[in-house]
């Protein structure tokens, strides 16, 4: 048996749960047995992103002794679409340079 940690993060808490699992158990049976899906119902199973130490992973990544499962939110904004905005505003506001490193971009 090995011991893991699964973890799941809103803005204002998160969760973190130890459980025990028979050696080559994969990260989504992590999860599962950990029964933090009961605890928290915004967990999408059907949709489910997990990541191990904050690198993303697969369900069927095989857990070793004290990994973290991580279970990830879906993305509010598009990360590049978000920078792109940042870019445009910044820009108008004539300080581009110090957004793009000197770059500005049309």
């Amino acid at each position: 048996m090995i011991e893991v940690e699964v973890v799941f993060a809103l803005p204002d808490k998160a969760t973190t749960l130890r459980v025990e699992i028979p050696k080559g158990s994969t990260a989504e049976e992590a999860v599962l047995k950990s029964g933090i899906v009961d605890k928290c119902p915004e967990i999408d199973m059907a949709n489910l992103t997990l990541g191990v130490w904050n690198r993303t992973c697969k369900l069927d990544t095989e857990l070793k002794q004290g990994d973290r499962v991580e279970i990830y939110r879906p993305l509010i904004a598009d990360p590049k679409e978000a920078r792109r905005r940042r870019a445009e505003k910044a820009k108008e506001e004539g300080r581009a340079n110090k957004v793009t490193g000197g770059k500005v971009k049309e």
